[in-house]
Protein backbone atom coordinates (compact mmCIF):
# COMPACT_ATOMS: atom_id res chain seq x y z
CA UNK A 1 0.00 0.00 0.00
CA UNK A 2 2.78 2.02 0.75
CA UNK A 3 4.11 2.18 -2.77
CA UNK A 4 0.83 3.62 -4.42
CA UNK A 5 0.72 7.11 -5.93
CA UNK A 6 -2.87 8.67 -6.40
CA UNK A 7 -3.08 11.28 -8.70
CA UNK A 8 -5.99 13.65 -9.25
CA UNK A 9 -6.42 14.29 -13.10
CA UNK A 10 -7.61 17.88 -11.89
CA UNK A 11 -9.48 20.27 -14.46
CA UNK A 12 -11.12 18.79 -17.16
CA UNK A 13 -10.61 21.85 -19.81
CA UNK A 14 -6.86 21.89 -19.57
CA UNK A 15 -3.72 20.02 -20.63
CA UNK A 16 -3.79 17.35 -18.38
CA UNK A 17 -4.53 14.56 -20.28
CA UNK A 18 -1.88 15.87 -22.87
CA UNK A 19 0.65 15.12 -19.75
CA UNK A 20 -0.74 12.87 -17.96
CA UNK A 21 0.20 10.86 -21.52
CA UNK A 22 3.44 12.28 -21.90
CA UNK A 23 4.23 11.17 -18.39
CA UNK A 24 2.99 8.40 -18.50
CA UNK A 25 5.46 7.43 -21.66
CA UNK A 26 8.86 8.49 -19.42
CA UNK A 27 7.76 5.64 -16.76
CA UNK A 28 8.75 2.60 -16.24
CA UNK A 29 5.92 -0.13 -15.69
CA UNK A 30 7.17 -0.96 -11.87
CA UNK A 31 6.23 3.01 -11.30
CA UNK A 32 2.54 2.58 -13.55
CA UNK A 33 1.43 -0.10 -11.66
CA UNK A 34 1.68 1.63 -8.40
CA UNK A 35 -0.88 4.68 -9.92
CA UNK A 36 -4.13 5.26 -9.38
CA UNK A 37 -5.79 8.14 -12.10
CA UNK A 38 -8.69 9.62 -9.86
CA UNK A 39 -10.95 11.03 -12.64
CA UNK A 40 -13.79 10.29 -15.07
CA UNK A 41 -13.17 7.57 -17.12
CA UNK A 42 -15.31 8.43 -20.20
CA UNK A 43 -13.54 11.92 -19.72
CA UNK A 44 -10.15 10.88 -20.03
CA UNK A 45 -10.84 8.08 -22.49
CA UNK A 46 -12.77 10.49 -25.10
CA UNK A 47 -9.66 13.10 -24.33
CA UNK A 48 -6.92 10.63 -25.19
CA UNK A 49 -9.03 9.76 -28.09
CA UNK A 50 -9.40 12.67 -29.51
CA UNK A 51 -5.91 13.71 -29.08
CA UNK A 52 -4.64 10.21 -30.86
CA UNK A 53 -2.87 9.04 -27.66
CA UNK A 54 -2.62 5.39 -27.51
CA UNK A 55 -2.55 3.92 -24.47
CA UNK A 56 -4.74 1.20 -22.24
CA UNK A 57 -7.38 2.76 -19.37
CA UNK A 58 -8.70 0.73 -17.23
CA UNK A 59 -11.35 1.60 -14.76
CA UNK A 60 -11.01 0.07 -11.36
CA UNK A 61 -13.00 0.19 -8.01
CA UNK A 62 -10.32 1.41 -5.54
CA UNK A 63 -6.45 1.11 -5.10
CA UNK A 64 -6.26 -2.70 -4.01
CA UNK A 65 -7.81 -4.03 -7.80
CA UNK A 66 -4.34 -4.44 -9.63
CA UNK A 67 -4.15 -5.05 -13.60
CA UNK A 68 -2.39 -5.34 -16.16
CA UNK A 69 1.18 -4.07 -16.61
CA UNK A 70 0.98 -1.06 -18.70
CA UNK A 71 -2.58 -0.09 -17.65
CA UNK A 72 -3.56 3.33 -16.67
CA UNK A 73 -6.13 2.68 -13.80
CA UNK A 74 -8.65 5.25 -13.22
CA UNK A 75 -11.04 5.25 -10.62
CA UNK A 76 -14.38 6.81 -11.88
CA UNK A 77 -15.54 10.35 -10.35
CA UNK A 78 -18.94 10.99 -12.39
CA UNK A 79 -18.71 13.98 -14.70
CA UNK A 80 -21.98 15.13 -16.88
CA UNK A 81 -20.08 16.90 -20.20
CA UNK A 82 -20.88 16.59 -23.73
CA UNK A 83 -18.08 18.19 -25.70
CA UNK A 84 -15.11 16.14 -23.58
CA UNK A 85 -12.77 19.73 -24.39
CA UNK A 86 -15.83 21.85 -23.27
CA UNK A 87 -16.82 21.09 -19.49
CA UNK A 88 -19.40 23.45 -18.27
CA UNK A 89 -17.80 25.34 -15.40
CA UNK A 90 -21.00 23.89 -13.09
CA UNK A 91 -20.38 20.44 -14.18
CA UNK A 92 -16.68 20.93 -13.73
CA UNK A 93 -16.39 22.26 -10.12
CA UNK A 94 -19.10 19.75 -8.68
CA UNK A 95 -15.88 17.14 -10.94
CA UNK A 96 -13.32 19.10 -9.12
CA UNK A 97 -14.30 19.12 -5.75
CA UNK A 98 -15.82 15.20 -5.76
CA UNK A 99 -12.10 14.65 -7.47
CA UNK A 100 -10.29 16.60 -4.19
CA UNK A 101 -12.70 15.00 -1.20
CA UNK A 102 -12.55 11.37 -2.41
CA UNK A 103 -8.91 11.68 -2.78
CA UNK A 104 -8.30 13.11 0.37
CA UNK A 105 -10.20 10.19 1.98
CA UNK A 106 -8.20 7.67 0.78
CA UNK A 107 -5.26 9.07 0.90
CA UNK A 108 -5.64 9.61 4.73
CA UNK A 109 -7.38 6.22 5.38
CA UNK A 110 -4.60 4.44 3.86
CA UNK A 111 -0.50 4.26 4.14
CA UNK A 112 0.13 6.16 0.21
CA UNK A 113 3.06 7.53 -0.50
CA UNK A 114 1.39 10.94 -1.67
CA UNK A 115 -1.10 12.95 -3.52
CA UNK A 116 -0.51 14.48 -6.71
CA UNK A 117 -3.37 16.83 -8.57
CA UNK A 118 -2.93 17.99 -11.85
CA UNK A 119 -3.52 21.82 -12.98
CA UNK A 120 -6.85 23.08 -11.77
CA UNK A 121 -8.55 26.82 -12.32
CA UNK A 122 -9.00 28.08 -8.98
CA UNK A 123 -12.46 29.64 -9.93
CA UNK A 124 -13.82 25.92 -9.77
CA UNK A 125 -13.19 25.52 -6.34
CA UNK A 126 -14.04 28.95 -5.20
CA UNK A 127 -17.71 28.18 -4.01
CA UNK A 128 -15.98 26.31 -1.43
CA UNK A 129 -14.58 29.75 0.44
CA UNK A 130 -10.96 28.42 -0.27
CA UNK A 131 -9.10 29.85 -3.31
CA UNK A 132 -6.73 27.26 -3.73
CA UNK A 133 -6.37 23.63 -3.53
CA UNK A 134 -3.44 23.93 -0.77
CA UNK A 135 -5.92 26.08 1.28
CA UNK A 136 -8.81 23.44 0.63
CA UNK A 137 -6.76 21.11 1.55
CA UNK A 138 -5.84 22.32 4.63
CA UNK A 139 -9.34 22.61 5.63
CA UNK A 140 -9.77 19.00 5.05
CA UNK A 141 -7.26 18.24 7.19
CA UNK A 142 -8.59 20.68 10.04
CA UNK A 143 -5.71 23.01 9.87
CA UNK A 144 -7.03 26.20 11.32
CA UNK A 145 -4.54 28.28 12.29
CA UNK A 146 -2.96 28.90 8.48
CA UNK A 147 0.19 26.79 9.26
CA UNK A 148 0.28 25.22 5.79
CA UNK A 149 2.77 26.62 3.50
CA UNK A 150 2.91 26.44 0.18
CA UNK A 151 6.49 25.96 -1.17
CA UNK A 152 7.69 25.39 -4.91
CA UNK A 153 10.63 23.43 -4.98
CA UNK A 154 13.65 23.09 -7.11
CA UNK A 155 16.95 20.97 -6.06
CA UNK A 156 18.85 24.00 -6.86
CA UNK A 157 16.38 26.50 -4.61
CA UNK A 158 13.02 26.56 -2.92
CA UNK A 159 10.36 29.22 -2.75
CA UNK A 160 7.86 29.66 -0.31
CA UNK A 161 5.17 32.44 -0.19
CA UNK A 162 3.82 33.49 3.33
CA UNK A 163 0.60 34.44 1.78
CA UNK A 164 -0.93 32.61 -1.09
CA UNK A 165 -4.29 33.49 -3.14
CA UNK A 166 -4.87 36.71 -2.44
CA UNK A 167 -5.20 40.22 -3.48
CA UNK A 168 -2.17 42.29 -3.53
CA UNK A 169 -4.06 44.76 -1.93
CA UNK A 170 -4.46 42.69 1.66
CA UNK A 171 -0.88 41.60 2.14
CA UNK A 172 -0.33 44.28 4.42
CA UNK A 173 -2.88 43.69 6.68
CA UNK A 174 -2.07 39.13 6.16
CA UNK A 175 1.02 39.64 7.50
CA UNK A 176 2.02 39.08 11.24
CA UNK A 177 4.47 38.29 13.69
CA UNK A 178 2.85 34.63 14.50
CA UNK A 179 2.04 33.64 10.72
CA UNK A 180 5.84 34.09 9.67
CA UNK A 181 6.59 32.48 12.82
CA UNK A 182 4.27 29.43 12.09
CA UNK A 183 5.20 29.38 8.57
CA UNK A 184 8.75 29.07 8.61
CA UNK A 185 8.61 26.60 11.56
CA UNK A 186 6.19 24.24 9.71
CA UNK A 187 8.71 25.17 6.60
CA UNK A 188 11.70 24.18 8.87
CA UNK A 189 10.31 20.97 10.31
CA UNK A 190 9.02 19.81 7.07
CA UNK A 191 11.87 20.71 4.69
CA UNK A 192 14.19 18.55 7.45
CA UNK A 193 11.99 15.67 6.92
CA UNK A 194 11.76 15.54 3.70
CA UNK A 195 15.35 16.26 2.99
CA UNK A 196 17.15 15.38 5.90
CA UNK A 197 19.09 18.70 6.38
CA UNK A 198 18.46 21.75 8.39
CA UNK A 199 17.65 24.60 5.55
CA UNK A 200 19.11 28.26 5.51
CA UNK A 201 16.53 30.40 5.15
CA UNK A 202 16.08 33.96 3.78
CA UNK A 203 13.11 35.77 4.26
CA UNK A 204 12.28 38.56 2.00
CA UNK A 205 10.97 41.95 3.17
CA UNK A 206 7.43 43.37 1.47
CA UNK A 207 8.43 47.41 0.52
CA UNK A 208 10.82 48.43 -2.29
CA UNK A 209 14.23 48.60 0.09
CA UNK A 210 12.85 47.61 2.70
CA UNK A 211 11.30 50.42 3.55
CA UNK A 212 14.89 51.64 4.60
CA UNK A 213 13.79 50.07 8.04
CA UNK A 214 11.91 53.13 8.82
CA UNK A 215 9.41 52.68 12.37
CA UNK A 216 6.67 51.98 10.90
CA UNK A 217 7.00 49.84 8.12
CA UNK A 218 6.01 46.30 8.19
CA UNK A 219 9.60 44.86 8.13
CA UNK A 220 10.17 47.14 11.62
CA UNK A 221 7.03 46.38 13.11
CA UNK A 222 6.43 42.47 11.81
CA UNK A 223 9.02 40.62 10.23
CA UNK A 224 12.18 41.44 11.87
CA UNK A 225 10.31 40.48 15.38
CA UNK A 226 9.59 37.44 13.88
CA UNK A 227 13.11 37.01 12.67
CA UNK A 228 14.62 37.49 16.20
CA UNK A 229 12.16 34.95 17.67
CA UNK A 230 13.05 32.13 14.84
CA UNK A 231 16.47 32.65 15.26
CA UNK A 232 16.22 32.31 19.31
CA UNK A 233 14.73 28.81 18.78
CA UNK A 234 17.46 27.84 16.56
CA UNK A 235 16.32 28.37 12.75
CA UNK A 236 18.74 29.32 10.09
CA UNK A 237 17.34 32.52 8.72
CA UNK A 238 18.36 35.94 7.58
CA UNK A 239 16.98 38.78 6.58
CA UNK A 240 14.69 40.93 5.84
CA UNK A 241 16.51 40.88 2.27
CA UNK A 242 15.80 43.31 -0.64
CA UNK A 243 13.43 41.88 -2.67
CA UNK A 244 14.45 43.36 -5.90
CA UNK A 245 18.22 42.09 -6.08
CA UNK A 246 17.86 38.57 -4.27
CA UNK A 247 17.12 36.42 -7.40
CA UNK A 248 20.16 38.13 -9.24
CA UNK A 249 22.79 36.12 -6.97
CA UNK A 250 22.17 36.11 -3.16
CA UNK A 251 19.57 33.53 -3.39
CA UNK A 252 22.32 30.68 -3.78
CA UNK A 253 22.93 31.66 -0.25
CA UNK A 254 19.95 29.73 0.75
CA UNK A 255 18.18 26.32 0.23
CA UNK A 256 14.74 28.60 0.55
CA UNK A 257 13.29 31.84 0.18
CA UNK A 258 10.53 33.13 1.58
CA UNK A 259 8.36 36.04 0.40
CA UNK A 260 5.49 38.10 1.75
CA UNK A 261 2.97 37.09 -1.44
CA UNK A 262 2.80 35.08 -4.31
CA UNK A 263 4.21 36.98 -6.95
CA UNK A 264 6.79 38.31 -4.88
CA UNK A 265 8.89 35.00 -5.03
CA UNK A 266 6.81 33.03 -7.89
CA UNK A 267 7.95 35.59 -11.30
CA UNK A 268 11.86 35.56 -10.32
CA UNK A 269 11.82 31.62 -9.40
CA UNK A 270 9.91 30.63 -12.75
CA UNK A 271 12.33 33.04 -14.71
CA UNK A 272 15.09 31.46 -13.34
CA UNK A 273 13.97 27.20 -13.62
CA UNK A 274 10.95 27.64 -15.86
CA UNK A 275 9.44 24.18 -15.39
CA UNK A 276 11.88 22.34 -13.63
CA UNK A 277 9.81 22.40 -10.52
CA UNK A 278 6.98 21.31 -8.55
CA UNK A 279 4.36 22.54 -6.06
CA UNK A 280 4.97 21.10 -2.58
CA UNK A 281 2.35 21.70 0.20
CA UNK A 282 4.01 21.15 3.43
CA UNK A 283 2.01 20.56 6.71
CA UNK A 284 -0.75 18.00 5.70
CA UNK A 285 -1.87 15.14 6.92
CA UNK A 286 0.27 13.39 3.81
CA UNK A 287 2.49 14.45 0.92
CA UNK A 288 0.57 16.72 -1.39
CA UNK A 289 2.30 18.16 -5.04
CA UNK A 290 1.34 19.49 -8.11
CA UNK A 291 2.67 20.76 -11.39
CA UNK A 292 4.00 24.10 -11.38
CA UNK A 293 2.20 25.74 -13.85
CA UNK A 294 -2.44 26.12 -14.49
CA UNK A 295 -4.28 24.29 -17.04
CA UNK A 296 -3.03 26.37 -19.76
CA UNK A 297 -6.28 26.98 -22.05
CA UNK A 298 -4.45 28.17 -24.60
CA UNK A 299 -2.52 25.11 -25.51
CA UNK A 300 -5.75 22.67 -25.03
CA UNK A 301 -5.59 19.91 -28.17
CA UNK A 302 -2.07 21.40 -29.51
CA UNK A 303 0.23 19.03 -28.24
CA UNK A 304 2.68 21.31 -27.03
CA UNK A 305 2.35 21.06 -23.59
CA UNK A 306 5.74 20.30 -21.00
CA UNK A 307 4.84 17.45 -19.35
CA UNK A 308 7.99 18.04 -17.09
CA UNK A 309 6.46 19.18 -13.73
CA UNK A 310 3.92 16.03 -13.28
CA UNK A 311 6.85 13.96 -14.48
CA UNK A 312 8.75 15.63 -11.72
CA UNK A 313 5.91 15.19 -9.25
CA UNK A 314 5.66 11.41 -10.09
CA UNK A 315 9.20 10.76 -9.58
CA UNK A 316 9.01 12.51 -6.17
CA UNK A 317 6.70 10.80 -4.43
CA UNK A 318 7.82 7.90 -6.08
CA UNK A 319 11.34 8.32 -4.44
CA UNK A 320 10.01 8.98 -1.05
CA UNK A 321 11.19 7.06 1.53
Amino acid sequence: MKNKIVIIAGDPNSINSEIIYKSWKKLNNKVKDRIYLIANYKLIFKQLKKLKYKIKVLKVENINQKSLTNSLKIIDVPLAFKDPFNVSLKSSSKYIINSLNFAHKIVSSNKIKGLINCPINKRNIQSSKKIGVTEYLASKCKITDNSEVMMIYNNRLSVVPLTTHIKVRDVSKAITTNLIIKKVNTLEKQFKKLFKKKPKIGILGLNPHNAELIKDSEEVKKILPAILKLKKIGINIKGPLVADTTFVNNYKRFNIIVGMYHDQVLSPFKSLFHFDAINITLGLKYIRVSPDHGPALDLIKKNKSNYLSLLQCINFINNLK
